[in-house]
């Protein structure tokens, strides 16, 4: 009886093993196709359970994890903009990237809603609500690639400029990563 319950038991935890193992080459095959596949896969892997091998639900999270990085990187600049020793300037293009970013988390947001509604509908609605979220996320990588222009010139370089441009730069990267996979999911449903 014990050698019975010890078969079934490797064979429950070598199926768990092949779907986890077949989850991760789904995401690592589906992150070749981005622009930043490392970060892509390293960013999407702790959802695997979630996303299976589902694109709807891969495009979804690529998503979220943008939503957060870019929720983080508000969270840093408010942070930062209180700070005491900033020049006026500085304080001014954190305000305005501040305002960026904001809009980036609105258009994200939108674009997740529109994912899922993707997921019930069909056809020329279909193509319609994926046009907007691939608009909308597209909206929010130009938003977050504005929030460095008012960093721009000689005066502005230093550790405030550094900072505040790997904050940026982390939430692009994500945000090209989602837009990317947003978009292999648009073709895959056509």
């Amino acid at each position: 009886m014990e050698s019975k319950t010890l078969i079934a038991l490797a064979v429950i935890c070598l199926a768990g093993t092949t779907a986890f193992a077949a989850t991760s080459n789904y995401i690592k095959s589906s992150c070749a196709t981005v622009t930043y596949p490392a970060l892509c896969e390293q960013s999407l892997s702790p959802y695997a359970k979630t996303i299976q091998s589902s694109p709807s639900q891969l495009a979804r999270t690529a998503l979220a994890v943008s939503l957060k990085r870019s929720q983080s990187a508000q969270a840093y600049l408010n942070k930062l903009k209180r700070f005491k020793g900033l020049k006026p300037r500085e304080r001014s293009a954190i305000g305005d990237c501040l305002e960026e970013v904001s809009d980036s988390l609105d258009r994200v947001s939108k674009s997740i809603q529109e994912l899922k509604t993707c997921d019930k509908v069909k056809g020329q609605e279909f193509t319609w609500h994926m046009s907007n979220a691939q608009t909308w996320v597209s909206s929010a990588l130009t938003d977050e690639n504005t929030c460095m222009d008012g960093f721009g010139g000689r005066a502005m370089e230093g550790k405030i400029k550094t900072s505040v441009r790997a904050q940026i730069t982390s939430v692009a990267h994500v945000t090209s990563n989602a837009l990317a996979l947003v978009n292999n999911f648009a073709q895959k449903k056509h």
